[in-house]
């Protein structure tokens, strides 16, 4: 296993803007974010050419990562202690709720008014 090359080259292909990189806070389980399937085997044959590392992707039923916030520092906490098994980080160290479902998130949504839920990561703290 090549951790370290795996590690390196994730964060400069994530910082070139290829992916999102998401890190679950429960067991540091990393997820990729992508726009298409091409971009996994892009992402597959950087990492093997460029960096002599390899990876599998498993494909995860997730609708779309939210980053959230609050006005309430409680309510925000409380939120994710709530929902933690679907927290992650961005690479930024921003919280994001991933979300399985279009259905899902509305009911969220509607269950978490003083939550707000942000489609980029570049919204106003």
């Amino acid at each position: 296993m090549k951790t370290k090359q795996l590690e390196k080259g994730l964060l400069q292909l994530m910082e070139e803007g290829v992916a999102q990189l998401f890190t679950y806070d429960l067991g540091k389980r990393k997820v990729v974010g992508v726009v298409g399937a091409l971009q996994f085997e892009v992402i597959q044959f950087r990492l093997k050419n460029e960096y002599n590392a390899t990876v599998d992707f498993v494909p995860q039923n997730i609708y779309k990562a939210c980053w959230i916030s609050s006005n309430d520092p409680k309510k925000l906490s409380e939120f994710v202690d709530s929902k933690l098994r679907h927290i992650a980080s961005d690479k930024d160290g921003k919280m994001v709720f991933m979300a399985e479902s279009k259905a899902w998130l509305q009911m969220v949504q509607d269950n978490f008014p003083e939550i707000q839920f942000h489609f980029t990561s570049e919204f106003k703290e």
